[in-house]
């Protein structure tokens, strides 16, 4: 799912291609939510991921305490 913007009609094959801007909240959202709670996704100057491994666990971190798996912010 992508929205309109043509540049994704180069790159992405039509056969598994769909343009919808209704498709493309869900996506939108986990990246409002991921922006706002890690420091590491906002910006590129003081706060970013030098190792992509940290950068998985902290999202794994991110998605186990939004979904009540964990609670050690309490």
């Amino acid at each position: 799912m992508t929205d309109h913007w043509r540049a994704y009609a180069e790159f992405v094959p039509d056969k598994i291609h769909t343009q919808s801007k209704a498709e493309t909240y869900t996506v939108e959202g986990y990246n409002s939510i991921f922006r706002h709670f890690l420091a590491r996704l906002r910006r590129k100057t003081k706060c970013y991921t030098k190792s992509l491994e940290m950068l998985k666990y902290s999202v794994i971190l991110l998605m186990k305490y939004r979904n009540n798996e964990l609670t050690i912010f309490s």
